[in-house]
């Protein structure tokens, strides 16, 4: 049902979002622009703390928050993407061969983008390959009935956290959670390191995150009205940030290692700005202001994936006048308004630079899917 705004004493529709759903897209497209803005800030021991991750025990910066939004992100899309293959009428196989076919090729991009880093083939674990694992359990495990996904989702958080809270560290003899030791982190050393895959762990708290966010991606497949929605929205970032900060108190924030609380702060804070997005965009339909980061979002595996490659062997890879790309086109912008201007002039125009790469793709209908 399209939305057609009414007096204030009528109540608005019951409305079920179709296929497409704007508000992901601008926050999915916010986390983008984040990212970009977050790996190319080029202003040293200037840099604002907040672009940069919090230290251990500092609590969780801007920057700390980009991933999780994106694994939330990955979550929601998973009922629309499901409900559009249950159209299709293909038996279930289909869809988890499908599930496993879009992990493994989210997993080989990854592998590509650390490749590229080395200069050379390597087989290691690194955002795409995180995003890939996760996704593969929650898509997986999304049949199964809403409350029963809340439950696993929840017994992977706490035996998470009871894992590194209670079991003894090997060598020490006794439960410690420290930026040097920790289980996690023996683990990583003691096992994982050796076939290349330190943090895998990791996969247990961020399948949660994501089925959190197929969880919330299941508000938007209900009839209700937009202020519901809303209000469920709101209610569900207040309840998950709570217990986040509450959570924090028994196991900190930690990004490095996914501790539940930073998990669940993450979750509610994302989810509160989607509610926000939902009430302003979909329902509103104050989509203007907006469009910016929809362009970012509409293609957001491209706006990943490409400028890291593009990063890496052109940008840094290729030298002018015995300098990189990269360094000279700073030198140039910071010969023209200083250290602290070129620097921000530098990144901002990389990232518009993007934007007007993807706004092309967008405008064209050319969306890098997988």
């Amino acid at each position: 049902m399209t939305y057609v705004q009414k007096k204030q004493d009528t109540p608005l529709p019951l409305h079920k979002t179709p296929g497409r759903l704007d508000s992901l897209d601008v926050f999915r497209g916010l986390t983008i622009l984040l990212m970009l803005l977050v790996n190319n800030v080029a202003l040293d021991a200037q840099t604002p703390y907040l672009l940069t991750h919090a230290p251990w025990n500092g609590g969780v910066y801007l920057a700390d928050l980009v991933f999780p939004w994106f694994l939330l992100a990955v979550g929601v899309a998973i009922p629309f993407a499901a409900t559009s293959f249950r159209k299709k009428n293909l038996p279930g196989w289909r869809y988890d061969l499908k599930v496993l076919q879009r992990s493994i090729l989210l997993f080989g991009l990854g592998l590509a983008i650390v490749s590229s880093i080395a200069k050379r083939p390597v087989f290691a674990l690194d955002v795409l390959q995180l995003i890939a694992m996760a996704y593969l359990v929650a898509a997986l495990l999304y049949d199964l009935p809403v409350h029963r996904r809340a439950m696993i989702a929840g017994f992977f958080l706490v035996a998470y956290w009871a894992a590194i809270r209670y079991l003894p560290v090997p060598g020490v003899g006794r439960p410690i959670f420290e930026e040097d030791q920790n289980l996690i982190l023996h683990f990583n050393n003691t096992f994982l390191n050796a076939v290349n895959l330190r943090g895998l762990l990791s996969v247990i708290p961020t399948s949660a995150l994501v089925m959190l966010g197929s969880l919330i991606g299941d508000l938007f497949r209900l009839e209700m009205s937009f202020l519901r929605r809303t209000a469920w929205l709101f209610g569900i970032g207040l309840g998950l940030t709570a217990l986040g900060m509450l959570w924090n108190l028994s196991l900190p924030y930690s990004k490095t290692f996914w501790t539940p609380s930073y998990i669940l702060l993450a979750a509610g804070l994302g989810a509160l700005l989607l509610g926000v997005f939902h009430c302003l965009v979909d329902a509103r339909g104050w989509r203007g202001w907006a469009f910016p980061l929809k362009v970012f979002g509409s293609n957001a595996l491209f706006a990943y994936v490409v400028p890291i490659l593009v990063k890496v062997w052109l940008l840094q890879g290729m030298k002018i006048d015995g300098a990189s790309v990269q360094q000279y086109v700073l030198n140039f912008w910071q010969g023209l308004a200083g250290s602290y201007g070129g620097g921000w002039l530098y990144t901002l125009s990389y990232i518009a630079f993007w934007w007007l790469v993807l706004w092309g793709l967008y405008w064209r209908g050319i969306f890098l899917r997988v």
